[in-house]
């Protein structure tokens, strides 16, 4: 019994050719990306990983990946799911360089194991448990870092999507588009705040021309952000109301009565120069 050859055995010897064979499964699946990923990229990642795949094996006693031995394994495997993210693999493609390591292995155990039944069995469940670990690893890795870029992506957008704007000395202007929630009224209201500190300016248009509907939410997020910007010693004016918004306010019972409110851009920006000491007129003939 001491000569039946075990899972960490098996693969060690056959290491050459295991790795030969799991190129050819992962090049002639449907997940390969030969338009994001090279040949020799992808040889050097499987090889990497097959030295660590190995060197886990051996100490490995619980057949658990979470314990130390498969420490380098998950960093490793946590490195290939972050680039494989970024660089815009899918997840089935980023788990399928894990899960067709499945058939080199099964494959090799059944050529040495095949006239011990018990012993092939109980090497193909360790074989299998630990892949489908590390498969549901990468993925969640993958879904994790995703999830991380997509975020970051939006807050991106939040950011581009609300300039705040210098019109004119001692007048800033926040053009609004879109719906407001919570998460953008935050960064509104940070970038806003820090355009204030920046260039010291006593009028700020918030203009919501863009803004396709005003709820009690709307309207909160809205006073919310006046009173930041009145506590950091700007006035505001919030241009752009509608007559359907002016309705919705009126109907909602928001009070806006301390806040100057004009229909356009236009009329709000002749009341912020006055307001600095400007005005607009003709040149006479």
């Amino acid at each position: 019994m001491n000569n039946i050859p075990t899972l960490s055995t098996l693969v060690k010897q056959h290491q050459k050719d295991l790795l030969i064979d799991w190129l050819k499964e992962q090049m002639a699946s449907s997940a390969w990306r030969s338009d994001l990923m090279t040949e020799a990229e992808l040889r050097q990642q499987s090889s990497e990983f097959i030295n660590l795949f190995i060197n886990a094996l051996q100490n490995d006693t619980s057949s658990s990946i979470e314990s130390s031995d498969w420490d380098d394994v998950r960093e490793m495997l946590a490195s290939v799911s972050h680039s494989r993210a970024i660089q815009g693999f899918s997840p089935l493609e980023t788990a399928t360089f894990v899960f067709s390591l499945k058939k080199p292995l099964f494959t090799r155990l059944h050529e040495a194991l095949k006239n011990d039944v018990e012993a092939l069995d109980a090497e193909m469940w360790k074989a299998t448990v630990i892949v489908d670990q590390l498969g549901l690893y990468t993925t969640g890795i993958f879904q994790k870092t995703r999830e991380e870029v997509i975020r970051r992506q939006q807050q991106e957008m939040i950011e581009l999507s609300t300039p705040v704007v210098k019109l004119w000395e001692g007048v800033l202007a926040l053009p609004l588009i879109g719906t407001l929630d919570s998460a953008r009224t935050q960064i509104i209201m940070e970038s806003l705040l820090q355009k204030i500190v920046e260039t010291s300016s006593p009028i700020v248009i918030i203009d919501i021309t863009g803004v396709p509907t005003v709820d009690t939410l709307v309207a909160q997020h809205l006073i919310r952000t006046v009173s930041a910007a009145r506590l950091m010693g700007s006035d505001c004016i919030i241009s752009g109301i509608r007559p359907q918004i002016a309705q919705t306010i009126v109907h909602l019972g928001v009070d806006l009565h301390e806040i100057i409110t004009k229909a356009t851009l236009a009329d709000a920006f002749i009341v912020a120069l006055q307001r600095t000491g400007f005005r607009i007129s003709r040149p006479t003939s």
